[in-house]
């Protein structure tokens, strides 16, 4: 009964409103005809332009489109051509406010005014509540230029922006107040200044992040998941517990990710809230929902043809009744993260099937058991159509086609794509970070694409020209190094833009003189000799003059000098096997040593002669990333072996009789009670004896190093690095030479190496310091570096940032080898590499062990690197 009563209730409401809806119809209809019957159609007569603005009449007339003779009807919708007018006008954002009316009418003619007022123009900004040095910056990002109109629209987004920039920051109580005040003065534009008032507050930091609901997974291991939103924990230095809230959100996905890597694929976010602390700082409650756990089933491919079950099991690495990792499912087949990693979508790409999909389907969850279809779509095999080249305005074309690894005709591998992007990069002449792949003309149905690379050309010539003093006079140094040489355009005037270029080539020249010496050098190196293999040849030529200092004039005396004169020439092969990143090298260099009245702590035989004829032998692997200023991933590892000619085995000299002769005349020298004619007659033996020992220098020298590039977190790269050094003798009686040694410590940077020594690096301590006077037979060296990128982009320069921590020692003979016992250092630096000048940088390092025949710690040093990286 009651249900009776409520449908008549009911039907009673609608057929009121239905009478209602009637009657308001009818009421518009009535008008509409009311209007039609009273309306009158005008012709538009003289238009002209009122109020305050500044703005061509004619201009804004014609902008309006209210054109002299047009007609329109008032009233009626026909009136909408003046509405479009004044849509049309506002659209400029040119005026605060705008008017159109019928100022008189004569006939049916009707004369319209258009009353405007300007948007006033910004004059003057004032900033309050950050630093004066703030002030371009805000007025650069935000556009606030004089002369600009002066909008709401403007006033809103810069308030927006300022705000958001400050919370980004960690300031989540930002405020910018913004007011504006009018000019007076004799220019009749309307102009304001404007006043922004920035309060940024204190830091707001993130006390507590709690999670409820979380039984499964500790809090602390989700704390860990979170990479940018971290609470507060004074000795955490890389992070800070600022809260931003598009940090957080991406962490939020992060927290649901760990969950999918523990097996738990239904853990959801239910809800999360940000709390105000009353001591200024924030606590982030977030609700989860874990679900349960589950492990793979039956893993099924479908559609595979190319690849055999096996083969895609190999890389997919899932087993059933693994547990349940959604993350690591997709990088098996497809990881965003690295182009080049090892799994099912590089498998298909590197072997032509550019247009395959790969799609993993969950079938069935019984039991929290999931068995998956990984469903294939192989489509057809793409091939290289066309490939070209852009932006290469110095480099001949022939040298850049020589390195790459994509060809006309080839399957599409996106393996090679990535190869050629790292050897163009590996080159050196182009802006590595800007290298750019381009698909042109893809077609999927014939299977063809157009691979286009971008390159942008960089300065390859370095130019070193400086001047100082030191070693008791002035020190000059021109050092000229082209990295792109064209040796063939020589002789060809047209070619001098301001040298030949184009065929990447290195050629090297550099002089170095004071008053104590001259060093003159000469390399040339061409990397694909002959022009169809990667043949590396290079050859250098040098000779140094030194001058002994004459402590009665104070300068340098000539008739007392010693000379170096040496010539290299070298081969380097890429291998093929057991890959292409493996380079074979080998040289061979002579040097003529040379001494004329020369007697000092280096040698014992201050006239005299000694020559060095080795062969060197090299075997090197670098698959570092493709820029090789600031690499983010690879390795890269080296042995050399240096050699001369056992010339004591068949030179009938008797060793072992002139070493005890030597024992005997060095007693003799030393015996203070002895003469001293007869402590000089064994003098002058002993430098005869080391004159024959060294007239020719026998030794073998072997060297090693090794290290790593990883990614951290984002561009930070950490590089550890392994070092190893042995200079050895054949024959005992003989000796080690007194020439080839190890020198440890400082920046590893000699300004002249007249023995053929080796200066190995180890900041925090002086050049040379951790070694004998003269010079160490072995070393070992141990560093670890962290690098974070400040700017890579730019073509003027490269520039990051690294912290170290080393170690290392050098030895005397296998007797006083201990690897454990190292001097040690850490510290900070920076580098700046500039195309024009290579590599510059400065390193602060702390030495925490004492010199040798010392005991307080070395302590702080500075260390200016030019030319090389580390």
């Amino acid at each position: 009964m009651n249900n009776l009563a409520n449908i008549k209730l009911l039907r009673t409401y609608i057929t009121r409103l239905l009478f209602i809806a009637f009657i308001l119809s009818s009421i518009t209809l009535s008008a509409q005809i009311e209007d039609a019957q009273n309306s009158k159609t005008y012709t538009i007569g003289e238009v002209k332009v009122t109020g305050s603005t500044s703005f061509n009449a004619e201009s804004v007339i014609t902008y309006s489109g209210l054109r002299k003779g047009d007609e329109f009807t008032v009233p009626s919708a026909s009136l909408s051509k003046i509405s479009e007018a004044i849509k049309k006008l506002w659209k400029l954002n040119l005026f605060s406010s705008i008017d159109i009316f019928i100022s008189s009418i004569q006939g049916n003619v009707a004369n319209i005014e258009i009353e405007l007022m300007d948007l006033p123009e910004l004059k003057e900004v004032v900033i309050e509540g950050v630093k004066k040095s703030k002030f371009d910056e805000i007025i650069k990002d935000n556009k606030l230029d004089a002369g600009v109109k002066v909008t709401e629209n403007l006033r809103t987004t810069t308030k927006n922006y300022l705000e958001n920039s400050y919370q980004k920051k960690g300031f989540l109580k930002a405020k910018v107040i913004i007011t504006t005040s009018e000019v007076i003065d004799t220019i009749e534009k309307q102009r304001v200044n404007m006043k922004l008032n920035i309060d940024k507050g204190d830091k707001v930091k993130i006390k507590d992040i709690v999670f409820n609901g979380s039984e499964k997974l500790s809090a602390k291991k989700l704390r860990k998941a979170m990479k940018n939103t971290k609470k507060k924990n004074p000795i955490r230095l890389l992070k800070r517990s600022k809260y931003i809230e598009a940090d957080f959100k991406e962490d939020l996905t992060s927290i649901v990710d760990k969950y999918k890597e523990n097996g738990y694929r239904d853990a959801r976010i239910i809800s999360d809230s940000l709390i105000y602390n009353p001591d200024n700082t924030v606590s982030l409650n977030i609700q989860l929902e874990e679900g349960e756990k589950y492990t793979y089933g039956n893993i099924n491919f479908l559609g595979n043809t190319v690849f055999t079950d096996k083969q895609l099991n190999s890389i997919l690495r899932i087993d059933k009744g693994d547990t349940y990792n959604g993350v690591e499912l997709e990088k098996r087949i497809q990881d965003e993260t690295k182009p080049d990693a090892y799994d099912l979508t590089n498998l298909y790409q590197n072997n032509g099937y550019l247009f395959s999909s790969i799609t993993p389907v969950e079938t069935s969850a019984d039991g929290n058991v999931i068995d998956m279809e990984i469903r294939i779509v192989e489509g057809k095999p793409a091939y290289f159509n066309k490939i070209s080249v852009t932006g290469n305005d110095k480099t001949n074309d022939h040298v850049i086609y020589r390195e790459i690894r994509t060809r006309p005709g080839q399957k599409y591998s996106k393996e090679a794509v990535i190869r050629t992007i790292r050897e163009l990069g590996q080159l050196g002449f182009f802006d590595a970070q800007q290298i750019e792949p381009h698909f042109d003309n893809v077609n999927a149905n014939e299977g063809t694409i157009d691979m286009r690379y971008s390159v942008v050309e960089s300065g390859s010539s370095q130019i070193e020209l400086q001047g100082g003093y030191g070693g008791g006079g002035f020190i000059g140094t021109l050092g000229l190094s082209f990295n792109n040489f064209s040796i063939k355009d020589i002789f060809k005037k047209e070619a001098y833009q301001p040298i030949p270029m184009g065929d990447g080539q290195k050629l090297a020249l550099r002089l170095q003189a004071s008053r104590f010496y001259q060093t003159y050098s000469f390399s040339f190196s061409e990397p694909w000799f002959g022009g169809k293999k990667p043949v590396s040849f290079s050859t250098s030529i040098s000779h140094t003059k030194q001058f002994l200092y004459n402590p009665l004039t104070r300068n340098a005396d000539k008739d007392r000098r010693f000379n170096i004169t040496g010539i290299s020439i070298g081969l380097a092969k890429r291998l093929t096997v057991p890959d292409d990143f493996f380079i074979l090298s080998q040289a061979f260099s002579y040097q003529h040593y040379n001494l004329k009245n020369y007697n000092t702590g280096l040698f014992t035989f201050g006239d005299g002669a000694s020559n060095n004829l080795a062969y060197t032998i090299g075997l090197s692997r670098d698959n570092t990333t493709f820029d090789p200023i600031y690499p983010t991933g690879g390795s890269k590892f080296g042995i050399t072996a240096k050699f001369t000619l056992p010339y004591s085995a068949f030179n009938k000299v008797d060793y072992t009789a002139l070493k005890e002769e030597r024992i005997d005349q060095t007693d003799i020298q030393n015996n203070t009670t002895n003469s001293q004619s007869i402590r000089s007659t064994a003098a002058d033996r002993i430098a005869e004896i080391d004159q024959e020992r060294f007239r020719w220098l026998e030794f073998y020298k072997v060297n090693l190093n090794g290290e790593w590039y990883t990614k951290v977190v984002g561009d930070m790269v950490l590089r550890p690095k392994i070092e190893f050094g042995f200079l050895g003798a054949y024959n005992n009686d003989r000796g080690i030479i007194p020439f080839e040694r190890y020198f440890l410590g400082g920046d590893g940077l000699g300004t002249y190496s007249l023995d053929g020594r080796e200066e190995i690096q180890l900041r925090g301590y002086p050049n040379q310091s951790l070694s004998s006077q003269d010079g160490g037979t072995i070393y070992n060296k141990f560093s670890l570096e962290l690098r974070y990128p400040i700017t890579l982009k730019s073509q003027q320069a490269k520039i990051f940032a690294l912290a170290f921590l080393e170690a290392g020692a050098s030895y005397n003979n296998f007797r006083d080898y201990n690897p454990f016992a190292l001097k040690r250092s850490a510290g900070l630096g920076i580098r700046l590499f500039m195309p024009a000048f290579g590599l510059l940088g400065i390193d602060f390092g702390h030495g925490f062990d004492p010199l040798p025949g010392q005991t307080v710690k070395n302590g702080w040093e500075t260390h200016f690197i030019i030319g090389q990286q580390f």
